[in-house]
């Protein structure tokens, strides 16, 4: 079998650096990430906690009703409810850092919760967020709260 011809420009060093170079990789831009709220980063890191250490609590405690036989509803009920408050918190500061991401168009005025750009009606308690007409009524088809 013939061997390749190598150009006599070419030098045996020139080629193995050719052969063994590696593709340059393009550095790719860096796009910081939103800065957050360090706050509500703190509130949701605590609420994420407390919400785990509960949740944990109340299946152990039922665990430990059935084993003996002993459950008690009451007991569970408001650990539930406990548990169920800790979590709408929760999600309502995910809201928040989530809005503040993405540039919330602005606050409820009854309950006072962020809401989206396109976003018509509250999403923590319903109410319309689009602008009343001008002799004081509302939009038709919406009833009054």
């Amino acid at each position: 079998m013939k061997q390749p011809r190598i150009p006599a420009s070419v030098r045996p060093a020139e080629l193995r650096s050719r052969l063994h170079r590696k593709p340059q990789e393009r550095p790719r831009p860096v796009t910081p990430p939103a800065p957050e709220n360090k706050d509500l980063q703190g509130q949701r890191d605590r609420l994420l906690e407390k919400f785990t250490v509960m949740q944990a609590d109340l299946g152990g405690a039922f665990y430990e009703m059935a084993i003996r036989d002993h459950v008690r509803l009451d007991v569970l009920t408001r650990k539930a409810a406990e548990l169920q408050r800790v979590d709408a918190e929760l999600l309502a500061v995910e809201r928040l850092l989530e809005l503040e991401r993405s540039d919330a168009a602005g606050l409820c005025p009854s309950c006072g919760s962020p809401y989206g750009p396109t976003v018509r009606f509250c999403p923590q308690c319903g109410h319309s967020l689009t602008p009343a007409t001008e002799n004081g009524s509302q939009p038709a088809g919406e009833a009054a709260a």
